[in-house]
């Protein structure tokens, strides 16, 4: 469908349908009107091609904080804010990617390598991806597109995994069919990241961004990870998730970032193993004293936190599974507290002077709901179960304490579809 006749139809109200199943939560002429208005700007940019519209959701970790990169388990679920992209198929050899806000991308994919990349850029994501596929039997080739997106830079909820999976979607759709697995575009995203981009994350942000809804992880395998749909809608239960942005500074983090699994690594050696997965939890408690004069008291504090976190998240899961929100209530606190604590990826120690987590954790508390830190940590996010009626009020509660830190309401969207739609 040329972009032009995509406008029109929007504007018809032919996706409507699709429209309510992504946002169930959320004004239909909002989303429409995004969508025309992304349309629109395509057309505007690229001219009156033959296009596709695609959508990927932000995620929240649910359970299993820092533990994907060590081998260990995470329950996540997809949310319903997310990249929308309407993309074209071109004869050329290059990627064209024009996000709302940014310049444009402009890469050439015909021989893709670190060195030809700016790290830390859209460009060196790009690059990466077309460099995985080709790498693993697959085909790329060139397009153009334009996005936007409401996944919030910083927030934890994976703006950059979202991105990853979006144009790895892309090049499936366009060069394989649509053929590529969920896993295997989540695994193309980490690779761009952890190679190109220059960021050592784990495969748990992209896998739950290309899967959907809720999903229990277990990466004990990371080349074929074990996965399972978790059917759970928390607004059944008088319950909404909130996430609030602490608006807290995200310059020269990655060190922080980069030093949970560098450390849990650390100890994991120490024990002749790769990671701490593969490590026998009794065994290393009665190794901390000559560890620790080794690898200093934070690793060992780390190291305990994924051996509790990792067992919690099938306790969670199976809690899911059973409707008892009382019970992965009880477990969302001890998460919480055992990152604070152990993990210790509240705020960083370059400047304690800034502590938006642990301030809003606090207010969360008092206002006598279940919290913790969200996602990488150390800026950014806390996640806070409201009772749906207290929304409104416990959105006064945050805003009080901080006027740079509105809190951003979401939900859980089950059925959260990978590509929105195929408009040819």
């Amino acid at each position: 469908m040329q972009a032009s006749k995509l406008i029109q139809s929007i504007k018809n109200g032919n996706y409507d349908g699709i429209i309510k199943k992504l946002y169930p939560n959320k004004d239909i002429s909002d989303r429409r009107n995004r969508l025309i208005t992304l349309s629109e700007n395509f057309l505007e940019l690229y001219g009156d091609l033959d296009v596709t519209l695609f959508s990927v959701p932000g995620r929240t970790e649910l359970s299993g904080n820092h533990t994907d990169h060590n081998n260990g388990r995470v329950l996540a679920a997809s949310v319903d804010i997310d990249i929308v992209s309407v993309a074209a198929k071109t004869d050329e050899n290059v990627v064209r990617i024009k996000s709302e806000g940014y310049r444009e991308d402009t890469v050439d994919i015909t021989d893709p390598s670190p060195e030809k990349v700016r790290k830390g850029s859209s460009s060196a994501i790009i690059a990466g991806i077309a460099d995985y596929l080709n790498k693993n039997g697959y085909a790329s080739g060139g397009f153009c597109a334009y996005t936007t997106s409401d996944v919030m830079t910083g927030s934890g909820l994976s703006s950059s995994a979202a991105f990853e999976v979006m144009c790895a979607r892309i090049f499936s759709e366009f060069y394989n069919g649509g053929n590529i697995s969920a896993m295997e575009l989540a695994k193309a995203g980490k690779y761009s990241e952890n190679e190109y981009f220059g960021k050592p994350c784990g495969l748990m942000d992209q896998a739950a961004c290309a899967s959907g809804g809720c999903l229990w992880m277990d990466f004990e395998n990371n080349t074929d990870p074990l996965t399972e749909k978790i059917e759970f809608d928390i607004s059944k239960y008088g319950y909404s998730l909130c996430i609030v942005n602490t608006g807290g500074n995200h310059a020269d983090l990655t060190d922080d970032y980069a030093s949970v699994p560098a450390e849990m690594h650390q100890i994991a050696a120490l024990m002749g193993k790769p990671t701490l997965r593969f490590c026998d939890e009794e065994d290393f408690m009665g190794r901390i004293s000559y560890m620790r004069s080794i690898v200093g008291d934070r690793a060992i504090m780390r190291a305990m936190h994924f051996f509790a976190e990792n067992k919690r998240v099938d306790i969670q899961r199976d809690a899911l599974k059973n409707g008892d929100l009382d019970k992965y209530l009880q477990l969302v606190s001890a998460s919480g507290n055992s990152s604070f604590k152990y993990l210790q990826n509240v705020y960083t120690n370059k400047n304690v002077s800034e502590q938006g987590i642990s301030l809003a954790l606090a207010v969360t508390e008092r206002f006598g709901s279940v919290c913790r830190v969200h996602g990488g940590g150390f800026a950014g996010t806390v996640q806070a179960y409201i009772k749906t009626e207290d929304v409104p009020a416990y959105r006064k509660a945050i805003d009080r304490y901080s006027a740079r830190a509105p809190a951003t309401y979401i939900q859980f969207a089950p059925t959260v579809l990978l590509r929105f739609t195929k408009t040819k």
